[in-house]
């Protein structure tokens, strides 16, 4: 092996200041070198050492004394770096100028290379390999010179391999440091190092051996000049611009790649409309490139070059050639957030220390120029340094290595520059997350095993999951694929073809899998799972690679660090998994190591919500063929123009709680006593970071705080009654709490029972401390029963405070009688409920049968105070003479609960008539505010079906009849046995109360005594009187109750049946109709006469046409002929007075026919007139829809037959009045109105009375309302009189009597 020529050139101002560099050395042991850039510093400080005898070799320049160790056994001059590129390039420079082989004196190891032989001397390293091997060697003992360059950089390696050399330092004496940057801040370095002699020796070192002129040419971006339009008049500036072509290549520093090519795009745009630099090189030079690709860089040539670098060549690496700089100012920073955890590259504005850096990579060959995009102005705002990357990033694998090396707390490691509280606390939160440290911080089993990997904390933790779930194989493989650049190359010019070629590698609901795929597609196109036959070359494989898009380079990258990994899991001899793992546990895997990166889909938005608040979207560029889940997994977050999630896949909400259950934050929610599971239950909610991982988990309290599930337990199993159980106690406890609430509820107080504190006092008392569930108490309670019988039962005097005097059952019955029927009655004191007061239970049958005003009078115990509140709703001066008003309700009551009295007519009528007696006044009905009184003074009433299901419910009981009428009438005749069937046959009241559930028996009122007559059931159809007598009324027994029907003639068309109704007003009604028909029947051929010879019968269908059709008409005239020829009371109830009746009335038919249709055609020519004049009156809107609405009243379709007939021969006059009023309206408008004014409050208070009664009228109402139309007659006709004297005083009286 040749010996190294050791010379140092003596243009390098380093070489001038050699012996004073080599005497530090020697003499201390740890040295500080200032060297401007462009001193030679890099190169030849490796070259001292050497020459002090340092390194394998051991030679010792002559005059420098011994070597530092007997030849053969020396060791190392470590040389740091901070990228690969420039510690392969810096070997290579070191290995020329000592004229030996590359790897045999000199040599490097990066992360894919190791180009170092067994005896070298100086080895080139990142400063992350350097650090990697503190992990086999703790005291570096395999160096005994580290040379550690760039250290301005302060990255996070550097900054923790210089505390970590301060430590190690007293226990390697012979170890000598040498610290080394062009602008750094010597004194601090100094400092760092100081020991009983001083701070470490500083030696500054002149720079560049040529001036450089620094040129700011500030450029403000627009749409027509950007960046890219900036370096282009630069490079125009530079090599042409003011006199002869300037010669010289030039090195443009960038941000990022995606800028360098973009630069590079314009440039050769730009410079090819110029014939004397359209041959100019436009060269990237960025860390990921390949090996052949930087010797380019470097290589010497012979044409204009033009470099477009990132901030990898600002430091260590010189490429030859260089004249010119031309400098953004900015460059692309990794900045970690440490409230979202994610890691930020954000293009920022250099340093001053950075953009010096970069102005000296020229005017090393000859004067330079740079020029920088940006004022100068801006240069001196800048800070002086760039921040260490310490105070940047996450501390989680320095705390992890400072632990498993044993260099205590990571607050007290001695960093030049003491990170932030907060990143310390977030590096610690990292390896919490992982699993690597526990609540006092000290390192767990897992936390042991990732401090022996060389491998970033999260990727390591991957693979300790992935080795439990037999995944190892597969997340080898995709832990390798994610420290590497993506492999497929997606190019501008060809975005569709690469995508179109990928397709083949993407998966549906994960990138991670889809990871798997191109590694199998990869390996099978190299033949390396096929036969030999198959195998392709090298050349051949490329090339297929390149035509699928996928980057030959990184797939050579992603092989070398899945070796490495296999190392790994060799060295600890893991065995890989043969079985192909399945979805889940590779995604476990991976999941156990990025937990932070979580995200669940929110709702419609195309965003994830992630951990601690964050929220991200899915990269655009994402490799899945269809849109991932609701939750989703992601390799890394960056944050660029917005945040993005890279390396996507699907995971299930389940499986975060298998992983990252020790940080799952849960939360017990609304714990409550489930009756069906006898437990006390909390909903469980888990959040990992703030993301709800699941929520409304029901959990057994008891487990969680047996004491709080206890007192829950006891209050609402035991005291509140919602168990069921089969122990005897608290059903017997119940039943006499019940008995006490009951009487509160009758007695209204509140002051009978004991309060729940005193029952829960009783229960907490006797349970011993660990019953908080059914279970536990049944099991408990059965043993202990046995010793003590009457365990845990309650006593009538423990529940009551005092005795409630006067709640007999006479006071409040358990059922109250109406319509017949014993109805239950229920009692209930809660103010605000719906229930309040006094609630009925009626059945549907018997509703319409019930009389409204005994629903006035409650039960006996609950009258006074209903009488109390009535006396209290009087003006004052009634009022005054029942003072006091307790003792004379008392009185009064006394009076109205007597069986004679009680239940009978009004409650409110009764008590007038004795304010009237008491008090001599004229007091009204009206003066009882009937609506200042509580809901409980009102009978509540509740309406239920033969199967007991609730139909209607409410205070108003006409509503509900209104509402339920029909279904009760309905189910009465059912009950009855005479509702319509499909067959029928005749039978007696027994067989009919029989069929209907129940034995029963039929009798005429008149005669009880006698055998009840057959009655036909309701199928029958009959056209004659031959059915017999016809009861007035019927006695139904149903189940002990006796219910009163009323029998009824039905109009079926061509016959008439009989059914029983159970309202006396329908059944009369539904009688006249009937027996109508029944005469009508006998009198077919009458009739058919009277239909064919009706005067004026054609010229009346066509005046009534607006109403109706010439049928209608016609029967409604023979309808009222029927009526008024043989309807007359009272009414046949047999078939001989029936007969009588028809031989009486035959002959006159037809003459009542004829007045009738004269009356008839008189009303419906006035009618016309009306219409006629209302049209022509739309001008006047009041006055016309006024007399329109009265007409509508009046002319229904069956006015005729609706129409009794003493008013019916007024209703011409009505019509008549109607035309009058028109006629007079445009004379005197005013009056009009003041009598349209005066008439409307009249009638809106009828009909407003007629819609609370849901349109049933009685005959005062009736009255009331042919009262109103004399009054309008009065009003606008007075020239047509009326019958009787009207007016509105006549009007309010009436009003009076009808409102008691």
């Amino acid at each position: 092996m040749p010996e190294p020529v050791i010379e140092f050139p003596e243009s390098l101002p380093v070489s001038a200041m050699r012996v004073q560099i080599m005497d530090a050395i020697a003499s201390h042991q740890v040295v500080i070198v200032c060297g401007e850039t462009g001193s030679g510093k890099t190169t030849q400080l490796p070259k001292m050492a050497l020459a002090l005898g340092r390194g394998k070799r051991a030679i010792a320049e002559q005059g420098r004394g011994k070597p530092a160790y007997p030849p053969g056994q020396g060791k190392l001059i470590g040389h740091t770096q901070p990228r690969r590129i420039a510690a392969s390039s810096v070997a290579k420079r070191i290995a020329q100028e000592l004229q030996t082989p590359l790897g045999e004196v000199v040599g490097f190891k990066v992360r894919f290379q190791d180009r170092l032989s067994r005896d070298a001397s100086v080895k080139l390293m990142t400063d992350g390999i350097l650090l990697a091997e503190t992990q086999g060697d703790p005291l570096l003992k395999a160096y005994d010179t580290l040379i550690i360059d760039e250290a301005h950089e302060r990255s996070l390696n550097i900054d923790f391999l210089l505390g970590y050399l301060r430590q190690i330092l007293p226990r390697r004496p012979d170890l000598k440091i040498i610290v080394t940057s062009a602008t750094i801040d010597a004194q601090r370095f100094a400092d760092h190092f100081a020991s009983r002699n001083g701070p470490a020796p500083v030696i500054m070192v002149s720079g560049r051996m040529f001036p450089v002129d620094q040129r700011y040419r500030p450029f403000e971006e627009t749409r027509e000049h950007d960046l890219n339009d900036a370096i282009c008049a630069a490079v125009d500036e530079l090599w042409t611009a003011g006199g002869p072509r300037q010669d010289g290549d030039i090195l443009v520093f960038l941000p990022g790649e995606r800028e360098i090519r973009e630069a590079a795009d314009a440039l050769r745009k730009h410079l090819s409309h110029q014939p004397a630099l359209r041959s100019a090189e436009i060269l990237p030079l960025f860390a990921r490139l390949s090996q052949a690709e930087q010797d380019q860089v470097f290589e010497l040539h012979g044409q204009r070059r033009v470099v477009l670098a990132t901030n990898v060549a600002e430091t260590s690496l010189t490429v030859p050639g260089i004249r010119y700089v031309i400098d953004v100012g900015t460059a692309r920073v990794k900045r970690y957030s440490f409230r979202s955890k994610v890691e930020q590259l954000l293009v920022e504005p250099i340093s001053q220390a950075a953009a010096n850096q970069r102005a000296g990579r020229c005017g090393r060959v000859a004067n330079g120029i740079c020029i920088r995009l940006y004022a100068q102005d801006d240069f001196a705002q800048r800070p002086r340094f760039t921040d260490p990357e310490i105070l940047r990033s996450s501390l989680a694998g320095v705390i992890l290595r400072m632990k498993s090396l044993h260099l205590g707390m990571v607050e007290d490691f001695p960093f030049i520059e003491r990170p932030q509280a907060r990143a310390i606390a977030d590096g610690y939160q990292l390896l919490a997350e992982l699993g690597a440290v526990d609540e006092g911080n000290e390192l767990t089993a897992i936390g042991r095993e990732l401090a022996r990997l060389p491998l970033d904390p999260r990727v390591g933790r991957m693979i300790l999951e992935a080795r439990e779930r037999q995944a190892l194989d597969e997340v080898l493989v995709i832990a390798s694929a994610l420290s590497v650049q993506d492999v497929r190359d997606r190019p501008l010019e060809a975005q569709g073809g690469a995508d179109a070629a990928h397709v083949k590698f993407d998966d549906e609901r994960s990138e991670f899998t889809g990871y798997l795929k191109l590694w199998k597609w990869i390996a099978h196109a190299r033949g390396e799972k096929g036969s030999a036959e198959h195998r392709l070359s090298n050349r051949q494989y490329e090339q297929l690679l390149r035509q699928n898009f996928v980057n030959v380079r990184r797939v050579r990258e992603w092989k070398d660090i899945h070796s490495q990994l296999l190392t790994v899991v060799a060295e600890h001899q893991w065995r890989i998994n043969t079985a192909p793992a399945n979805y889940e546990q590779l995604h476990l895997s991976m999941l156990s190591g990025l937990l932070g990166n979580v995200g669940c889909k929110v709702d419609d938005d195309e965003a994830y919500l992630g951990a601690r608040g964050i929220k991200f979207h899915r990269h655009p560029g994402a490799h899945l063929s269809k849109k991932p889940g609701r939750w989703i997994l992601a390799a890394e977050l960056v944050e660029t123009t917005r945040l993005f999630g890279r390396g996507i896949a699907a995971i299930e909400p389940t499986w975060i709680e298998q992983v990252a259950g020790h940080l799952l934050k849960k939360q017990l929610l609304d714990p409550h006593w489930e009756k069906k599971a006898a437990q006390v239950t909390a909903l469980e909610r888990a959040t990992l970071y703030g993301i709800v991982v699941y929520s409304g988990r029901r959990i057994d309290f008891g487990r969680i705080d047996p004491q709080g599930a206890r007192e829950i337990f006891i209050r609402e199993a035991l005291v509140a009654g919602e168990w069921e159980t089969r122990l005897t106690f608290l059903a017997a406890n119940r039943k006499l709490v019940a008995q006490v609430q009951e009487l509160e509820h009758k007695s209204r107080r509140q002051d009978v029972l004991v309060d729940d504190e005193l029952i829960y006092a009783f229960y907490d008392q006797q349970l011993p401390a660990d019953v908080c569930s059914g279970h536990g108490l049944e099991r408990w309670y059965r043993e202990a029963a046995r010793q003590r019988p009457g365990l845990l039962l309650l006593t009538r005097d423990e529940l009551m405070r005092h005795e409630a005097a006067g709640i007999t059952t006479s006071a409040f019955p358990r059922t109250v009688r109406l319509g017949g029927v014993d109805c239950r009655a229920d009692y209930l004191h809660e103010p605000g409920d719906a229930r309040d007061g006094l609630t009925v239970t009626i059945p549907l049958f018997v509703l319409n049968q019930v009389n409204e005003e005994r629903c006035e009078w409650l039960v006996p115990g609950m009258l006074k105070d209903k009488i109390l509140a009535l006396l209290k709703s009087l003006h004052q001066k009634p009022r005054s003479r029942f003072v006091p008003l307790p003792d004379s309700a008392t009185r009064i009551a006394a009076a109205f609960t007597v069986p004679e009295v009680f239940g009978h007519g009004s409650l409110v009528d009764a008590l007038l008539r004795q304010v009237r007696e008491r008090t001599s006044l004229d007091v009204k009905r009206t003066d009882f505010k009937l609506d200042t009184l509580s809901p409980h003074h009102f009978m509540h009433v509740r309406v239920i079906d033969d199967n007991g299901r609730q139909l209607a419910t409410g205070r108003n009981l006409a509503a509900i009849k209104a509402e339920l009428g029909g279904q009760a009438r309905g189910a009465f005749q059912a009950l009855a046995g005479l509702k319509v069937a499909t067959q029928g046959a005749p039978s007696t009241v027994a067989s009919r109360a029989a069929a209907a559930g129940g034995p029963g028996t039929a009798t005429n009122g008149a005669a009880a005594a006698m055998a009840a007559p057959e009655l036909p059931t309701g199928s029958e159809r009959y056209t004659d009187w031959n059915f017999g007598a016809l009861p007035e009324l019927l006695e139904i027994r149903q189940k002990g109750q006796v219910l009163v029907g009323f029998p009824a003639l039905i109009d079926a068309g061509d016959a008439v049946a009989i059914q029983v109704f159970d309202e006396p007003d329908v059944a009369a009604a539904k009688h006249r109709a009937g027996l109508r028909r029944l005469f009508a029947l006998q009198l077919r051929d009458a009739i058919k006469y009277l239909e064919k010879n009706i005067p004026d019968l054609q010229k009346m269908g066509a005046t009534y046409m607006p109403l109706g059709s010439l049928e209608e008409l016609r029967n409604q005239i023979i309808d009222v002929a029927l009526e008024r020829a043989f309807l007359m009371e009272p009414l046949p109830t047999d078939a001989d007075v029936f007969k009588l009746r028809l031989d009486q009335g035959r002959g006159r038919l037809t003459l009542i026919a004829n007045e009738v249709a004269r009356l008839a055609h008189a009303i419906l020519v006035e009618f016309a007139a009306a219409n006629r004049k209302i049209k022509d009156h739309r001008q006047a809107i009041d006055a016309a829809a006024d007399a329109a609405q009265q007409l509508q009243r009046l002319m229904t379709k069956d006015f005729l037959v609706r129409t009794p007939w003493v008013q019916l021969q007024h209703f011409a006059r009505y019509l008549k009045a109607i035309v009058l009023r028109l006629d007079k309206l445009r004379a005197d408008p005013a009056r009009d109105q003041s009598r349209m004014d005066e008439l409307r409050p009249q009638e809106n208070r009828f009909w407003r009375l007629v819609a609370e009664r849901k349109g049933v009228t009685d005959a005062r109402l009736q009255e009331l309302r042919w009262m109103l139309e004399e009054l309008r007659v009065s009003f606008f006709a007075q020239e047509l009189r009326t019958p009787y004297p009207i007016s509105v005083k006549r009007l309010d009286k009436a009003w009076a009597q009808i409102n008691g």
